[in-house]
């Protein structure tokens, strides 16, 4: 499970910053704390679906971006 959330974590991180945002930026476009963006990009987190539709939703794309093929 550990390398699932490590690689979602990373996607997560590399559409932050391919909008050019920071953790806090990302964090006040989703209505999440700073610390729980930056735990999710690291794989402390098993975050929620509802979750990762918002943050699909900020980014400008499908959730299946964010999670398909990680196995």
């Amino acid at each position: 499970m550990e390398n699932e959330l490590v690689e979602f974590g990373k996607r997560v991180k590399h559409y932050r910053l391919l909008n050019g945002w920071s953790q806090e930026e990302l964090a006040e476009k989703v209505g999440l704390h700073r610390t729980y963006i930056g735990s999710v990009e690291r794989g402390e987190r098993n975050i929620s679906l509802l979750n990762i539709s918002l943050l699909a939703k900020s980014f400008s794309i499908n959730i299946s971006e964010l999670v398909e093929g990680i196995k």
